[in-house]
């Protein structure tokens, strides 16, 4: 947990560092609305992978899961983010986050509340990846490029045996309680399904596509959404 806290604080204070650069002016300014990819992926599909290769090939901040995760839980992280926004940001950010909690009816427990403000400040710098944790539910529509990556059942216990050096049956296991803790996630702080596809604005089945041919789908909609956006 030490090793764990120590990676996060040290990802936190880097990318505090990048975006106050690129707010004070001395950064490459951005000359089109750039949005935040989200990928919310079945276990064992290689969501992960995805989001990593995605971020290689567009130069996007990366933000996993369990990164996410860590930095919800600490107040002074959501602070510190929070403070690389200029007025007219945090504005925003605080109409997107009562925005969220009137529109689905939410009661947000002290974790949910900093994990909303960390993941909106995410949003408004952009030009990021966030995987998991209910990116998708809290970042607004034009912000955001929402993805779900799945794949049928046996191809994901294959896949969860080998990379963890499991028999079937386990994989099948640790594959049954991820996607259960995920759905109750969503459903506890989003009243909503993590499998419902009208959540998302791209479904890849990666039995069908190749991780590179997924990740090239998914470029070519952030590329068209930035054309599109651009004024």
């Amino acid at each position: 947990m030490v090793t764990q806290r120590r990676s996060t604080n040290k990802i936190v204070e880097e990318q505090v560092t990048k975006w106050n650069y690129m707010k004070s002016g001395l950064g490459t300014k951005k000359t089109e609305p750039v949005p935040v990819v989200t990928i919310s992926r079945e276990a064992g599909s290689g969501g992960r992978l995805v989001a990593e290769r995605l971020s290689t090939k567009l130069e996007f901040d990366l933000f996993h899961q369990e990164v996410v995760h860590e930095m919800a839980k600490d107040a002074d992280i959501s602070v510190r983010f929070m403070e690389t926004l200029d007025e007219r940001g945090l504005n925003m950010l605080d109409n997107w986050i009562a925005s969220l909690v009137d529109d689905r009816y939410l009661w947000p427990d002290q974790y949910m509340q900093h994990l909303m403000k960390v993941i909106g400040t995410i949003g408004k710098h952009g030009k990021s990846i966030i995987v998991g944790r209910g990116a998708n539910f809290i970042l607004p529509i034009k912000t955001r490029i929402s993805v779900r990556v799945v794949a049928p059942f046996d191809l994901r216990r294959r896949h969860v045996a080998k990379e963890f050096n499991l028999s079937e049956t386990e994989a099948e296991r640790r594959i049954t309680l991820t996607e259960s803790r995920r759905r109750s996630f969503v459903r506890r702080y989003f009243n909503a399904s993590i499998s419902d596809i009208y959540h998302y604005d791209l479904v890849i089945n990666t039995e069908k596509l190749e991780l590179d041919d997924a990740v090239a789908a998914i470029e070519a909609v952030v590329h068209q959404r930035m054309k599109r956006d651009t004024p």
